[in-house]
Formats: structure tokens, C-alpha cells, sequence
């Protein structure tokens, strides 16, 4: 149980390095859909993506700990 609960801990902290790589890596990925919206949009956007997969896994890894 301690090995889970320190891994959902480690889904929970990203560090901000590690955050502003994925939002470039998205911003590279989806430059062709996001380009009509401003620069500032764009950020926006990616943030929200890089926040969402967060929580996305943050609430998979509770499930897994629920059914195992």
C-alpha cells in the first residue's frame, strides 16, 4: 500500500521543467490544429491538456488500487 500511495504521489507532482517539456512536446504535436488561436491561447490550451492528463491519472491509479 506505502508503494502506491508514493506513486500516486509522484502522478500528482510534475515538476515544472517536466510540465513545460510536455506542454512543448503538445504545442509541436498539435501545431497544425492550434494554429488559428493566438500564442497565449495555444499555451492555454496545452496547460489545460498537461492538467487533465494529470488528473486522468491520478483517478486511474486510484481505480487500479481499488480493484487490486
Amino acid at each position: 500500500m506505502g508503494e502506491l500511495k508514493a506513486e500516486m504521489s509522484n502522478l500528482k507532482v510534475m515538476s515544472p521543467r517536466k510540465r513545460v517539456q510536455l506542454q512543448n512536446k503538445l504545442m509541436r504535436t498539435l501545431k497544425t490544429e492550434i494554429q488559428p488561436l493566438s500564442t497565449e491561447m495555444q499555451q492555454i490550451l496545452c496547460d489545460d491538456l498537461v492538467t487533465a492528463l494529470q488528473n486522468r491519472l491520478i483517478v486511474l491509479s486510484k481505480a487500479k488500487a481499488k480493484s487490486g
